[in-house]
C-alpha cells in the first residue's frame, strides 16, 4: 500500500523559511519521480517542483525558481521541499505526489502572513 505523509507546514512571516518533508512507503522509492504541488483557496492545484529518479534532474514552477529547492534521500524514502523567502502568495495546502502512480498525500498547510 502506497503511503505519502507530508509534514513541516505552518505559519511563517514573509521572508521566512520552511522545510517540508514527504515520507513515503509501499513502493520502490528510488525508481519514481516525486512532485510537490500546492492548492490555494479558489485556485487550481499547481505543480511547484518535481524531482526525477536522478536527484540532479529537477524542475520548478517559474513562481518559485530561486526560492524553493526540492531534494530526495533515497535511504529514507523521503522528499524535501526547502522554501526560502516565502511570500503571502505561497500560502496554500502543499501535497506530495507520485505522478506515475497517481498517489497523493493528505497535504500540509503553509500560511505566509505577518
Amino acid at each position: 500500500q502506497v503511503q505519502l505523509v507530508e509534514s513541516g507546514g505552518g505559519l511563517v512571516q514573509p521572508g521566512g523559511s520552511l522545510r517540508l518533508s514527504c515520507a513515503t512507503s509501499g513502493f520502490t522509492f528510488d525508481t519514481y519521480a516525486v512532485g510537490w504541488y500546492r492548492q490555494a483557496p479558489g485556485k487550481e492545484r499547481e505543480r511547484v517542483a518535481i524531482i526525477f529518479r536522478s536527484a540532479a534532474n529537477t524542475d520548478y514552477a517559474d513562481s518559485v525558481k530561486g526560492r524553493f529547492t526540492i531534494s530526495r534521500d533515497n535511504t529514507k524514502n523521503t522528499v524535501y521541499l526547502q522554501m526560502n523567502n516565502l511570500k503571502p502568495e505561497d500560502t496554500a495546502v502543499y501535497y506530495c505526489s507520485i505522478p506515475a502512480l497517481v498517489e497523493w498525500g493528505q497535504g500540509t498547510q503553509v500560511t505566509v502572513s505577518s
